[in-house]
């Protein structure tokens, strides 16, 4: 499909591609692969509307990259994923200035935390990685259709993650009310869900032009893993070469083929690592996507669960 592979950065997929008169949003845009995200797809053209928690956060990235791109356009809104009554109000606000949207990048999230609970008492890193961004991908999903209508496609992408090997769905008990909490097992659950989401919701737009894809951005050293203990570090990431972990523009760089590449023009629900659409996964190796995260029967359980635990219905 294309030359690139794992060291491929941001600027590398994006060399070529405009993005004039374009709208990007992008969640998790106060740090790490949120900020090269933005950054790149700005420098590309695009409006891009920085979404985070911490306005202060927000802001001295708007400032930064401003600095380093005067023409860019940037916008910002602040969200809490962990609370939907948060993420409604933002949608609304999002929404409302932007009639349009061509692309949004679902790139936040939390990863191996301790157990919690998000506002409304789901586990958190379900609550937070998956249904927040269900809930705000739906509620957007007019601008979305709106811009596939005037550009030809607009696409959503999933952050997931080689995680999804960590664990499946667990439909009977997803929010860790019956169970002992893992919380590896419950961050694999989460980038499972994200994976499923991707299906699920390419398979309800993409005759309407909205394209979606899941992604594995690789092994990055970001705030991403601010909650890892040293025995997480020796024993999980430990287990991984160092030579194959990735620099930001090199991580960031699958998010940003997937969200403009014209080789992905008329595809979606795959999931993507290293700008490439992955290969089925084997066992003992850490590339490819196991039959769990892709399964369409079960992206459209993970759809049915997730909009009665947000207690609204979607008519995509």
């Amino acid at each position: 499909m294309n030359d690139f592979n794992a060291k491929s950065t941001t600027d590398e997929v994006i060399e070529g591609i405009s993005l004039d008169g374009r709208v990007a949003v992008v969640t998790g845009a106060s740090a790490g692969l949120g900020v090269e995200t933005a950054r790149v797809l700005a420098g590309a053209g695009a409006r891009v509307l920085l979404v985070g928690r911490d306005q202060e956060k927000v802001a001295g990235v708007v400032k930064s990259l401003r600095d380093d791109n005067p023409q860019a356009e940037f916008d910002t809104a602040l969200m809490d994923l962990s609370d939907l009554d948060s993420v409604r109000t933002t949608a609304a606000d999002i929404a409302a200035r932007y009639p349009e949207i061509h692309l949004l990048i679902n790139n936040a999230g939390i990863m191996a935390c301790p157990f919690g609970r998000t506002a409304q008492g789901f586990e958190l890193q379900f609550g937070t990685n998956h249904l927040g961004h269900f809930l705000l991908t739906c509620l957007l999903a007019p601008s979305l259709l709106a811009a596939a209508g005037s550009d030809g496609e607009s696409r959503v992408i999933c952050l997931s993650s080689a995680a999804h090997r960590f664990g499946g769905m667990d439909f009977d008990d997803p929010n860790y009310e019956h169970r002992d909490y893992d919380k590896w097992g419950a961050y694999g659950q989460s980038k499972t869900a994200n994976a499923l989401f991707a299906v699920a919701l390419d398979r309800r737009l993409r005759d309407r032009g909205v394209r979606t894809f899941a992604v594995h951005p690789g092994v990055i050293q970001t705030e991403l893993g601010r909650h890892l203990t040293q025995e997480d570090q020796d024993t999980v990431l430990g287990a991984i070469p160092r030579d194959e972990y990735k620099t930001i523009p090199q991580g960031a760089a699958t998010s940003v083929w997937a969200a403009t590449s014209p080789a992905l023009k008329n595809k979606g629900g795959v999931y993507l690592e290293d700008c490439h659409i992955a290969e089925p996964g084997l066992p003992g190796e850490r590339g490819g996507v196991q039959d769990h995260a892709v399964d369409p029967a079960l992206a459209d359980r993970l759809w049915q669960l997730s909009e009665e635990l947000v207690d609204e219905r979607f008519d995509l």
